[in-house]
Order: structure tokens, then C-alpha cells, then sequence
């Protein structure tokens, strides 16, 4: 199973990554941040609340003084990330909220490190630059910088143009900030006994609560209604891929791993976004991006190898 479970956090990556394919549907279609958000989280708790009922209905079972790491994963984890990701966006390019994102790691492992005792290695550390400079890559800022700059001739720059403000980049650690505080309380609750389905479940429950008041529930049922068959599986299919099926194999991943570790490994969601968006949107990457997302899957496979002991002979 060990050997396995590096995968897992991985292919969570790749989900995420697949979200903006969801997202770009239906943001044609004219629904807002939130209602999209909301779409996905509720179909999932209800998904995962009906799993729990016809499998094994102590799932849903929380003890009282455990209630905190629940309300702290929810809302200052799932929700917090959501919403100061999308203010960052508004504030900032895509791409340079995409990269201030990307940042997670980090507070992942100094947290780690300071709640679990999580050894900071070198070898964690410098995977962490690797694939924190693919996302870089990735992301097309570089080479934004380099056409407003003058340096090269004009042109659509990849990631568009690159807007700096204080109240951006705030936001976007922020976003980075609730993304480590997502895995910590994870990582807290799998400690205590519970289930990746019941961390999931609830995590996804607040988040379905908070949104609601947000959401623009006549354009939803609009949406469903005009193909409720076909919209109504592309809507299931946007909540398994984006959230339920990630959300579980993430979480389920840290009893076999620290958080830091998994966290790295699910930095594979820039480079998928790049190739759903080719495959999908004819969105062709430049050369800076295929090498962003090499070293990205280089830190992968880094990563994934395990470390090396020495070996003391006693005489």
C-alpha cells in the first residue's frame, strides 16, 4: 500500500487540475463563482451523505470535542481557500494567483513540522523549489514579464498581463495560507481515528451551508432544466472529479504520509491544467511551460523515492 499511495495524492492533482474544463462550461453558460462552487459542493455532500447512510452510517458519527478540527477544516480550510483564491483572481492575473497559490507547501511543512514533528528534510525542501519553480513555468508569468517588459517583440503573452496590487497578493497567500490549513486539519483528524469519507463529508457540508446564501439557485435549476439528463451528469461528473473523488484520496493518502510530503505531490495540478487546456481549448504551451511542467514531474518522482538510511556496523 505505501508503495501505492504516492500515487494517490498525484492523481488528486490531475483532478484539480481537470476543474477548470467544469468551470469554463459553465461560466460560459453565465453562472458565477459561487453558484459554481456551491454546484459542486452540494451534489458531493449529498453524495457522500448517502454513501455513508446505505454503507455504514457511523461515518457521520463526530465525537463532541472533536467538532473544532471540523469547523477549522471546513471554514477556515475549504471555504477560506475558495474564497480568497476567487478575490485573488479578481485582483491579480490568473496566472500570478495561480503561482501565489502554489505557495502552499510551504506554510504545509513549517506547520508540519512545528504540529506533528514532521522532519524538514533537504530532500523535501528541494523538491519543494522544483516544483514550485515548474509552477512558475507553468503558470506563463515569465513569459508575460518578458513581452510588458519590451524585451521581446509584442504579442499575447500566455498568461496575460500581469496586474500587481497589494490587496492581490495578500489574498492569494491567504488562499495558499487555507490550502495548508486544509491538510493540517485533515492530517489532525485522520490522527483522531476518523474516515477520509467522514473528513470529506463535512468539510464539503459547511462549505455547502456558507455558499448558500451566495448562490443563484433559479440559474442553477435553469441550467438543469434545459437538458436535465446530459446537465445533470455533466454537473455529477464536475462534482466526482472536482471534489468528492480528489477531497477523499487526498485525505486518505495522509494516513500513509506526512502532509508536506502529500502536499508536494499534489503540486501536479498546474501541469494537468496546461494539458487539459491543449487537449481541450487548443491552449498551445510554450516552451517554458513544457519545462515548468518537466521539473514539476521531476519533483514527483524525486519525491516518491524513498530515502535512503545509512547503515551503522557495530566494531
Amino acid at each position: 500500500m505505501k508503495k501505492i499511495i504516492i500515487l494517490f495524492p498525484t492523481l488528486a492533482g490531475i483532478m484539480w487540475g481537470a476543474t477548470g474544463v467544469f468551470t469554463r462550461i459553465l461560466n460560459a453558460y453565465g453562472m458565477n463563482n459561487a453558484t459554481i462552487l456551491e454546484t459542486r459542493m452540494l451534489i458531493g455532500t449529498v453524495i457522500l451523505a448517502a454513501g455513508c447512510l446505505l454503507v455504514n452510517p457511523s461515518l457521520l458519527k463526530i465525537r463532541r470535542k472533536d467538532w473544532w478540527i471540523f469547523l477549522g477544516g471546513g471554514i477556515l480550510g475549504n471555504f477560506g481557500l475558495s474564497y480568497f483564491y476567487t478575490e485573488a483572481i479578481n485582483q491579480l492575473s490568473m496566472a500570478f494567483a495561480a503561482v501565489l497559490l502554489c505557495t502552499f507547501p510551504v506554510f504545509v511543512m513549517l506547520l508540519s513540522a512545528v504540529l506533528f514533528h514532521e522532519p524538514f528534510t533537504g530532500k523535501k525542501a528541494g523538491c519543494m523549489v522544483l516544483a514550485f519553480t515548474g509552477c512558475v513555468l507553468v503558470s506563463g508569468i515569465l513569459e508575460s514579464g518578458i513581452l510588458e517588459s519590451g524585451l521581446l517583440p509584442g504579442g499575447n503573452s500566455p498568461g496575460g498581463s500581469v496586474r500587481i496590487s497589494a490587496l492581490g497578493v495578500l489574498t492569494g497567500l491567504l488562499a495558499a495560507f487555507c490550502y495548508a490549513l486544509y491538510s493540517i486539519f485533515t492530517k489532525t483528524a485522520r490522527n483522531r481515528g476518523y474516515s477520509s469519507i467522514t473528513i470529506t463529508f463535512y468539510f464539503m457540508a459547511l462549505v455547502t451551508l456558507l455558499l448558500a446564501p451566495m448562490t443563484d439557485w433559479k440559474q442553477m435549476g435553469a441550467y438543469v432544466a434545459q437538458a436535465p439528463v446530459s446537465d445533470g451528469i455533466f454537473l455529477l461528473a464536475h462534482s466526482l472529479c472536482a471534489a468528492v473523488l480528489p477531497y477523499v484520496i487526498y485525505t486518505f493518502a495522509m494516513t500513509y504520509m506526512d502532509a508536506g510530503k502529500a502536499s508536494i505531490l499534489a503540486s501536479s495540478e498546474p501541469a494537468a491544467a496546461m494539458v487539459f487546456g491543449f487537449l481541450l481549448f487548443d491552449e498551445r504551451p510554450t516552451v517554458l511551460m513544457v519545462c515548468g511542467m518537466a521539473l514539476t514531474i521531476c519533483a514527483i518522482v524525486l519525491l516518491s523515492c524513498p530515502e535512503k538510511h545509512r547503515k551503522t556496523e557495530n566494531g
